[in-house]
């Protein structure tokens, strides 16, 4: 069984997995509510909830009997705040060394590409290898507030990146598509809500980059429109057409989203037997709806994160610890370094 540590930002999580039965506990604290006073999130405050929530979660999986059986710890150790992660890193290789247990790190967005499988193991734990064999090669898109990637997933299990971001992430642009409208954070909640009532072709909203066959993502250009088009509005005009602009703004993200994906299922000619999406974005409705028509298109199953797995959250740390041959040797020693800047 793999005890896991997640403290990449502002979410405090553990969960507890075991091979045979998949994840048998997942404890979290969100910090949403305390950084949403502030309108985005503040590592100094994320660091103190990390030191004050760690030791209240470990105590709750302990109190269900969950560390009886733990043969191995994975933590995050990159990508994300600096501070954030070494707390982390610090609670795990205390509990490693008084238990006399492995140590592992795990890459934060290799937990994202691994979290659309979590469903399918747990559904039938003894035959994970062979179904995942079945959906392999795999592409797979990550997309959250840090983070806006297609990624492939082989059939030796080794993941390489298409394409990425030139400047803001996709969640990133939502909650300072957010910010301009005058709403709260997180922000492409707020939007999506808003959205629902509006119209997404009201304003013409650009999609990225546009050649047919370039894959890399730009959202920096959707977000400047954003706040020309408000310029030019009344503060009342603003207020009164308010679902209108974020159902055009979020159709504008998420088409880009959807084109590139497309892209690189057509460019793939034939050769990915599934399609994925994860990341706290993932569990925008708009989104998986594009994504499971582009996986209808081309005849392949959408493999989207369980929603409790799109954010950050523990239970990815420790399946990819046990799934991912690359994650699950990652580290095992003292020496296990903090990466904030890591890549997939």
């Amino acid at each position: 069984m793999i005890l896991a540590l997640e403290s990449s930002c502002d979410e405090t999580a553990v969960a507890v997995f075991a091979p045979g039965r998949g994840i048998i506990g997942e404890w979290i604290h969100s910090q949403i509510a305390l950084h949403g006073q502030h309108g985005g999130v503040v590592p100094d405050l994320a660091t103190r909830e990390h030191l004050r929530h760690f030791p209240e979660l470990l105590a709750s999986a302990k109190s269900v009997g969950a560390f009886e059986h733990v043969t191995k710890i994975a933590v995050t150790n990159g990508p994300g705040l600096a501070a954030c992660l070494a707390i982390g890193v610090a609670t795990a290789k205390s509990l490693a060394q008084a238990w006399r247990i492995p140590l592992v790190g795990v890459n934060h967005l290799r937990g994202h590409v691994w979290s659309p499988f979590i469903k399918l193991h747990a559904e039938a734990p003894a035959d994970f290898d062979a179904r995942l064999e079945a959906l392999l090669p795999h592409l797979g898109l990550i997309v959250s507030g840090g983070n806006t990637l297609l990624f492939v997933l082989d059939a030796a299990r080794k993941v390489s990146v298409l394409s990425s971001t030139r400047d803001d992430a996709a969640g990133e642009a939502l909650d300072k598509g957010a910010k301009l409208l005058g709403l709260g954070y997180p922000g492409g909640p707020l939007i999506e809500k808003l959205a629902v009532g509006g119209k997404p072709d009201a304003f013409d909203f650009p999609r990225g980059i546009g050649q047919r066959d370039e894959l890399d993502f730009s959202f920096s250009g959707v977000k400047t429109s954003l706040r020309y088009q408000i310029e030019k509005m009344r503060p009342e005009e603003v207020a009164a057409r308010m679902p209108d602009l974020c159902a055009s703004y979020q159709q504008a993200v998420i088409d880009a989203l959807a084109r590139k994906t497309r892209a690189a299922l057509r460019q793939g000619e034939g050769r990915f037997r599934s399609v994925g999406l994860s990341g706290g974005v993932a569990n925008n409705a708009t989104l998986r709806a594009a994504l499971e028509a582009a996986a209808v298109r081309d005849k392949i199953p959408l493999l989207a994160a369980q929603s409790r797995h799109t954010g950050d959250n523990a239970g990815m740390i420790a399946f990819a610890a046990w799934a991912d041959p690359i994650g699950a040797t990652q580290a095992t020693n003292w020496d296990l370094r903090v990466e904030p800047s890591e890549g997939l």
